[in-house]
């Protein structure tokens, strides 16, 4: 900043001299032509210099006061951070895991603030090529997948990231294409010491997502059909629920289902076909001593399909669902 105010200075110094001899050499008719023109294109380069010198000057003060302000934001934030931590004297413990997308330095850097563990894809593609170009023939992968393969290196400090990471190299391949990404973490697991343990931490995102999507594109729970906070935690749960219930009566059905050549086999539908067209197919139901028989439509997308049940034989009429609620592994989604 200073030696941009002394250059600007030494600019306008050099212009405001030759501007004065160019006056001179005007009011002196002996002044010949020749040094006329070359004491013109003199004063139009300095006019020249003291604009590049002003406009990188103009530069550096508006650089001088973002960084001003994020100085007064960050120092409010750490007032209010601080005041928080006096007011919660038992905060939540929690684990993020973050898409590239969110993987910003200023998101990582927002989360480790607030006292959060962080698993993140890089944002900064720079850092792959980075990583990239530090390894050699004798670098050590570790397997973490069918298809992955990892190299890591703990507490590092990335330029322009506040805080070291745990970083990652992980290298892949969609086909006959290799590809890498960077993986980074923040907090007190030690990450760098078991990379199969780092990589299905992180990856056990997608599941989440997973569901997510589901919720969105199979339940239409992007579709709010009510206004009301109570109306909407209600949506919510019972969306959560029919995904849960869909899956324990997919394994309920799949180990009582009688073995037929014509056994509609539900597992391997999947939710959405289940839910968009099975939900929707026009079907039987015959009871009988022997149990139950789900036939469908012969006009239906199932023709010819069916389902049947043997009767328990302990009750007239046995209570075929009361399994679905203890079958715990089969949750998709826990209910909040």
């Amino acid at each position: 900043m200073f030696s941009q105010q002394a250059t600007l200075a030494a600019a306008e110094q050099a212009q405001a001299e030759i501007l004065a001899q160019l006056r001179t050499a005007q009011e002196t008719p002996e002044t010949k032509l020749k040094h006329m023109q070359t004491l013109e294109g003199r004063a139009v380069c300095r006019e020249k210099a003291v604009e590049v010198a002003r406009k990188k000057m103009s530069k550096t003060q508006a650089w001088l006061n973002a960084h001003l302000d994020q100085e007064k934001g960050l120092r409010q934030q750490l007032e209010q951070f601080e005041r928080e931590n006096t007011e919660n004297l038992q905060p939540e413990e929690a684990c993020f895991r973050l898409d590239a997308g969110f993987g910003t330095y200023n998101n990582i850097a927002l989360l480790i603030e607030m006292g959060y563990e962080v698993y993140v894809k890089l944002h900064n593609h720079k850092i792959v090529q980075m990583l990239k170009k530090s390894m050699t023939s004798e670098t050590a992968w570790t397997r973490v997948g069918h298809n992955a393969e990892m190299v890591a290196w703990a507490g590092i400090q990335l330029q322009h990231c506040a805080y070291p990471l745990d970083i990652a190299l992980e290298r892949f391949y969609t086909g006959q294409t290799q590809k890498h990404s960077a993986l980074a973490h923040f907090g007190i697991t030690p990450v760098t010491t078991d990379l199969l343990a780092w990589f299905g931490k992180y990856n056990a995102r997608q599941t989440i997502e997973a569901g997510i999507k589901e919720t969105q594109q199979v339940f239409y729970l992007n579709r709010l059909k009510v206004r009301s906070e109570p109306a909407i935690y209600l949506q919510e749960a019972l969306t959560i629920f029919a995904a849960n219930f869909i899956r324990w009566a997919t394994g309920w059905i799949e180990q009582h289902a009688q073995p037929k050549e014509d056994i509609l086999l539900i597992g391997k539908l999947g939710i959405k076909t289940q839910v968009q067209v099975a939900a929707n197919t026009s079907a039987k139901v015959i009871h009988n001593s022997d149990g139950m028989l789900l036939r469908f439509n012969p006009a239906s997308a199932f023709a010819g399909k069916q389902l049947c049940f043997r009767a328990s034989g302990t009750l007239p009429r046995p209570n075929h669902f009361l399994p679905f609620f203890t079958i715990l592994a089969l949750i998709a989604q826990k209910l909040r």
